[in-house]
């Protein structure tokens, strides 16, 4: 049991989020099986719970937080990364802000993840239904991958290909 609840407060860390909890959870945590998926779905609500906060705070907080002094650095430089993002975002998309968005979150790159491509669709005015569908859609491929990359490692080549074939 502690194994998620470490897992769930990994998921909710920005930039480390699910891609960082779930190969955690293949490789330290040696979960297999049903473990596994218990594991990823714990990261996806861990890596989910804060999108709310984030769509409907974070900005405001980071434009009240702009132009303190002890603050106001870090504070700019997430407004910008947001603002950035979410500029980004628009110029690929056109009218596919969806799938943009889905993809921005599910592809495991630096930078990209379900805190910012929230705060992206806050700055672009997508709606909080239509981008927490995206953000989800984008948290379960980008947990695929990262599950599938942890498992790879933890498994080793060999151990992939006797887990596949058929006894």
């Amino acid at each position: 049991m502690l194994n998620y609840i470490i897992l769930f407060f990994i998921s909710m860390v920005p930039i480390v989020e699910l891609r960082g909890a779930l190969p955690v959870a293949t490789i330290k945590m040696n979960m297999q099986g049903w473990e596994l998926f218990w594991a990823y779905i714990v990261c996806i609500l861990g890596n989910m719970l804060p999108v709310p906060f984030i769509y409907f705070f974070a900005r405001k907080i980071l434009i009240w937080g702009k132009d303190k002094k002890v603050i106001g650095k870090f504070f700019t430089w997430c407004y910008n990364k947001g603002e950035k993002a979410g500029n980004k975002l628009q110029a690929k998309s056109g009218k596919g802000i969806f799938v943009a968005l889905m993809l921005f979150v599910g592809i495991p790159l630096p930078g990209t993840g379900a805190w910012t491509g929230t705060l992206a669709a806050s700055f672009l005015d997508v709606g909080f239904k239509k981008s927490s569908i995206a953000v989800m859609c984008g948290v379960l491929i980008a947990g695929l991958i990262m599950g599938a990359a942890g498992l790879a490692v933890s498994m080793g080549v060999h151990g992939i290909f006797d887990w596949l074939a058929p006894h």
